[in-house]
């Protein structure tokens, strides 16, 4: 069963033009059940997570500021949401919505957060959107009890993994894999273990060329026994903040390169949200929905 980790919380107003657009959110879920790819039984609700499992990734300073509501002002505008307690319970539910996704896609092959991918989280401090890094901290849960001992994360968003990159720097039991915009957010770029640079404009044909080649390249340097799948939809051409050139049906391909590999190398993949900011929530909504079609179509 594809189990899908949906909360209330997740659709955490924000204030008024405020530019984040979280509701796609809701309208995700709607869109599954509306289209009968899946039903109420597939989604679980997620809890906060333990912070035994946070601090298992980021620093205990970081944190306690967090819990506290004591960053500073450019610690806030760095990352881009008005701090609150409110915020920062959705971001700790988050977490366990990626790490419970993990422990399911250990049982039937493949799980989901309608949330998450929070990339640019570093262990000390937030940027870009997130204040918590779920990519990090499942991948540190997953080696910490012996579930799996090599984790590939892709990450497909179009701005690169930066807080992830930055975190699993010279850890041999995880591959960090990010294929963004070159001259896209973040300016400073962190050292990923194989960043793919694409410039803009870049259409369907070439990005899944490459994308092809540098999985290849990839699965003949690391085997993975877990797959995180960063699967941001701010590639599409539409996107006000992406600067790429790919169509629904490019998004689609390329999610469909993705979960071919972990069936082919029969590891098990967790895929989280990541970004999408399109004008048309609705063509956000339709590419994040191809994922949970393919995952279905593939797996069940």
């Amino acid at each position: 069963m594809l189990k899908i980790a949906f909360s209330p919380i997740y659709k955490h107003p924000l204030p008024d033009g405020h530019r984040f657009p979280m509701e796609k959110y809701e309208l995700l879920p709607e869109q599954l059940l509306y289209e009968g790819i899946v039903t109420e039984e597939n989604f679980f609700e997620p809890v906060p997570l333990d912070e035994k499992w946070i601090l298992n990734t980021h620093s205990s300073e970081y944190w306690n500021k967090l819990q506290t509501l004591d960053l500073s002002k450019s610690e806030i505008r760095a990352t881009g949401f008005p701090l609150s307690k409110e915020l920062v319970h959705r971001e700790v539910t988050i977490l366990h919505g990626s790490v419970q996704a993990a422990i399911f896609a250990l049982e039937f092959g493949i799980a989901m957060n309608i949330a998450g991918g929070t990339h640019h989280a570093f262990s000390d401090r937030g940027e870009g959107f997130c204040l918590l890094n779920d990519i990090a901290v499942t991948a540190n849960y997953l080696i910490e009890n012996q579930l799996a001992k090599k984790v590939l994360v892709i990450d497909l968003d179009v701005h690169q993994g930066n807080g992830t990159a930055s975190i699993f720097r010279g850890n041999p039991n995880v591959f960090t894999f990010s294929m963004h915009g070159a001259r896209n957010y973040p300016i400073h770029k962190e050292v990923s273990d194989l960043d793919c640079p694409v410039p803009d404009r870049i259409r369907d044909e070439e990005y899944l060329g490459i994308l092809q080649s540098q999985l290849e390249y990839i699965v003949k340097v690391f085997t993975p026994d877990f797959i995180i799948y960063q699967s941001g939809v701010d590639v599409l051409e539409s996107d006000k903040l992406g600067r790429l050139g790919l169509t629904q049906t490019g998004v689609k391909n390329r999610d469909l390169i993705v979960l071919t590999l972990a069936k082919s190398l029969k590891s098990p993949i967790m895929c989280c949200m990541g970004g999408g900011y399109s004008p048309n929530v609705a063509k956000i909504v339709d590419a994040h929905t191809q994922v949970y079609r393919l995952a279905q179509e593939q797996y069940f």
